[in-house]
């Protein structure tokens, strides 16, 4: 391969096409080293470039000769000292956060984790061994794409109705989508489910998880996936189990001739975002990016960093107190809104973005950027305004701008429905607007009033069983929520 390697620029983040080459660009505070990985098609290695400038924090270089559909990963220099947070590993080959596509999912092995798996000293032993053949690849995506003067529908909130959907589960079993499209970005671009959502009334199509996410290895051990998906790694880039076309880039074409589809039949579409926590797990868990990058700059830690603050449940909370953090998740947002066209986000587990140390404060840093940004601003923002943590549950406390699911006129409505007694007053509030929660400083519409969603019964469980079923998935029934 004939490349000219140049000092590059450091903005902006991650791969960008350039008519002469491509620039890469990776924060990390405490590197000693960065190191870019460049693959062949056929996965083999390929060139290993040394990153020689920094600046801001930021390692970049510039390679003539480049183009789109080049697979690359990094390796990352820096103190492996657990104990004071820092997980640099050299061995280990790292997905760029600022990925626009990853080419395909984990082979699990123990090659994977920064440390040797069964030493009795656990994490703060040191794995040598070199996880690039088992880790998927960040990939060069070209921009370029015909919108045909595509624009979002101008739908208030009071004409929205939104209907959430499983990109695979909507169309993998539909008998008018040609198989090969089943389960795919196109198979929701495709006439026949465009057709069945207009004849719903729905106006919003709001997708769960399509954010490259990971399958935890006890899962696979199992024979089981992680299906709904919330356990992303890549911010930027449209998983591509869910493309039809490829994983070389060509997820990222369908994602977007699937959103300028559905405008086209007028329906918006919102994502389901998680950017409260990665797919890395806890102290135990995988290197896989941030982790091998710079721990102790996307994480929240304990006051002893070899462990991880845990608000959502998962082993690990993005720290969106930290600049270049909130910058990684605004310009994610911005992302999937200029280039990809997306009209909206629900946040999953927001109250965890609302945490400036451990409390849950409304106007924190994150909230503040989003009001002000001329772009994020103007999509339609909705809140799951709830985690695991203390303190968690701040329904009807986002600020102005932000819309919630309403767990309150959720938990009201079934009861009402089931006959549960002392109902009735509660019911008017919620039925009218829960003027109790959105009275002072936003109106009604800042409720997102809806009976389920993925996080419980189905709409035919609902109706169905007083008690969970889950008897299909190897769980023994003991996974999902109980309360009904």
């Amino acid at each position: 391969m004939n490349l000219t390697i140049l000092p590059g620029k450091p903005f902006p983040l991650g791969a960008t096409v350039y008519k002469k080459g491509v620039n890469f660009a990776l924060y990390s505070e405490n590197a000693s080293a960065v190191e870019l990985c460049l693959f062949n098609a056929d996965n083999s290695p390929g060139e290993r470039i040394r990153m020689a400038e920094k600046t801001d924090l930021i390692w970049h270089v510039f390679i003539e000769g480049l183009k789109p559909g080049q697979l690359y990963g990094y390796r990352v220099e820096g103190p492996y000292e657990p104990e004071n947070g820092h997980r640099f590993n050299p061995n280990k080959l790292l997905l760029d956060p600022y990925a626009k596509a990853i080419s395909g999912t984990i082979e699990w092995d123990d090659a994977l984790y920064g440390y040797e798996i069964g030493n009795e000293n656990e994490d703060l032993s040191f794995s040598e061994t070199d996880s690039a053949p088992f880790l998927p690849k960040s990939v060069v995506v070209d921009p370029d794409f015909d919108w045909q003067e595509d624009c979002s529908p101008s739908l208030a909130y009071h004409n929205t109705v939104i209907y959430e959907a499983h990109v695979k589960g909507l169309t993998k079993l539909h008998p008018g989508v040609p198989e090969e499209l089943r389960g795919t970005y196109a198979g929701i671009a495709h006439p026949e489910i465009i057709a069945y959502l207009k004849k719903l009334g729905i106006t919003a199509l709001e997708l769960m998880p399509v954010h490259h996410f990971v399958s935890d290895r006890s899962l696979k051990e199992k024979g089981l996936s992680n299906y709904w998906g919330y356990n992303s790694l890549g911010f930027f880039a449209p998983d591509s189990r869910y493309s039809a076309s490829g994983n070389q880039g060509q997820q990222v074409a369908e994602f977007k001739n699937m959103v300028k589809e559905l405008h086209k039949a007028g329906i918006q579409v919102i994502l389901d975002v998680v950017y409260n926590h990665t797919a890395e797990g806890n102290q135990m868990g995988p290197t896989l990016s941030f982790k091998g990058i710079d721990n102790a700059s996307y994480y929240r830690l304990t006051e002893d960093k070899r462990y991880y603050n845990d608000y959502t449940g998962t082993g690990n909370t993005l720290n969106a107190y930290l600049p270049n953090v909130l910058r990684l998740m605004m310009d994610s947002l911005r992302y999937w809104i200029t280039e990809m066209h997306v009209d909206g986000f629900r946040f999953d587990l927001a109250a965890t973005l609302a945490r400036e140390l451990h409390e849950v404060n409304r106007l924190s840093a994150f909230f503040d950027i989003i009001h002000q940004d001329p772009v994020i601003s103007q999509v339609k923002l909705i809140a799951e305004p709830w985690d695991v943590g203390e303190g968690g549950y701040q329904v009807g406390k986002f600020p102005p701008g932000w819309a919630e699911w309403n767990g309150k006129y959720r938990d009201c409505i079934r009861d009402y429905w089931n006959g549960s007694e002392n109902t009735l007053a509660e019911f008017a509030d919620r039925i009218t607007g829960s003027s109790d929660l959105y009275k002072d400083y936003r109106r009604p519409t800042a409720s997102i009033n809806f009976i389920t969603a993925h996080d419980g019964f189905t709409l035919n469980d609902l109706v169905s069983y007083n008690e969970k079923h889950n008897d299909a998935n190897g769980e023994d029934n003991n996974d999902g929520e109980s309360h009904n």
